[in-house]
């Protein structure tokens, strides 16, 4: 009997290892939230974003942190992984997050909607939090870049630069 649940608890874990949900290449439809609507960016225009602003995380987490949420495109996602929500940006896409205040970096998947707080403009799970150094603050100023929108063979990514850096 133990290791029928032993099997079965690693199945669990394996299946829950990436966050990927059941939808097709992006999503970028409007929505409203408390009465504010939102109008994502189309791919065209996500592709180039690049901003400044305030980033703070989030933490859904219950049961030992193996019970989650399911995210704005229904992925279910796990503690170890480094995921963002956005407002904006069509979902999902991966973003390069830079803590400006101690200059290290993340890669994240924006996968859910959000943070409606304030003026900030991205919330990062705890593991990005601690990777970019501002988990204990709660708060920091960061860089939000683009570097791919979509999945599969919807997936585009950023062009790279070439030519002294001009497009």
């Amino acid at each position: 009997m133990q290791k029928i649940l032993s099997a079965l608890l690693a199945l669990a874990v394996v299946s829950c290892a990436h966050p990927r949900g059941n939808y097709k290449g992006y999503k970028n439809a409007t929505y409203t939230v408390r009465g504010q609507t939102y109008h994502p960016m189309s791919v065209d225009e996500a592709i180039y974003y690049q901003d400044v602003g305030t980033a703070s995380w989030f933490n859904e987490s219950k049961f030992f942190g193996l019970k989650r949420g399911d995210t704005a495109i229904g992925e279910k996602v796990m503690p170890w992984h480094k995921i963002a929500a956005h407002k904006t940006l069509p979902l999902p896409c991966v973003v390069k997050v830079t803590n400006l205040s101690n200059g290290k970096s993340v890669k994240c998947r924006v996968n859910d909607r959000g943070p409606y707080i304030g003026d900030r403009i991205i919330d990062l799970s705890p593991r990005a939090a601690k990777k970019i150094g501002f988990y204990d603050q709660g708060l920091t100023t960061v860089e939000v870049e683009v570097l791919s929108v979509g999945d599969g063979k919807y997936k585009r990514k950023k062009p790279k630069k070439w030519f002294f850096g001009l497009f």
